[in-house]
């Protein structure tokens, strides 16, 4: 029989991608107000690895990472999902996004994502949404898998991601 443990600490990770002239002061305020402080980012820098979004967002959009600064409890991920979503409808356009807010939780042992979209490396957690590990910490460094967006592929993403894991409390490989 295993041993119940309590999960290592984490903290709340958001990607924003906007188009241009969208004010992204005035989404990371609504994320502060209900988040926390910001500690820790990297970006904004153009989204150059995928023209997915063009269709709704348009061209030249820019991306923006956030690693929040209080232990988030990684059981509220679907709920932090589902409001970044009332965000995104919130900010839009004539129908259309502006802005994409994907939120996760980063451990010292990964990065997850949360999803509106199954598939079949993603688990349910609840409220519609599933959760991907994105990212795993092994050995001293992150590492991707097949399914690993390529902007989270990048070394300097990964180092900033590295940056931001040595603030988190309790150790692991």
């Amino acid at each position: 029989m295993g041993i119940i443990q309590k999960p290592l600490e984490t903290k709340l990770f958001a990607a924003v991608m906007y188009a241009q002239p969208f004010d992204l002061q005035s989404c990371l305020r609504q994320l502060v107000s209900s988040y926390g402080e910001i500690e820790r980012f990297y970006g904004p820098l153009f989204f150059s690895w995928s023209d997915y979004y063009e269709g709704e967002m348009g061209c030249n959009l820019l991306k923006y990472y956030a690693v929040f600064k209080e232990p988030f409890d990684r059981s509220r991920l679907a709920a932090v999902k589902n409001h970044t979503n009332e965000l995104e409808k919130i900010f839009s356009q004539d129908g259309k996004r502006v802005v994409n807010i994907d939120p996760g939780y980063l451990a010292k042992d990964k990065l997850v994502l949360a999803s509106t979209k199954d598939f079949y490396h993603r688990l349910y957690l609840g409220d519609g949404i599933f959760g991907e590990v994105t990212l795993h910490f092994r050995k001293g460094i992150f590492r991707y898998f097949s399914w690993t967006y390529p902007d989270y592929q990048e070394p300097t993403f990964l180092e900033f991601l590295k940056t931001a894991r040595s603030d988190l409390a309790g150790e692991t490989e």
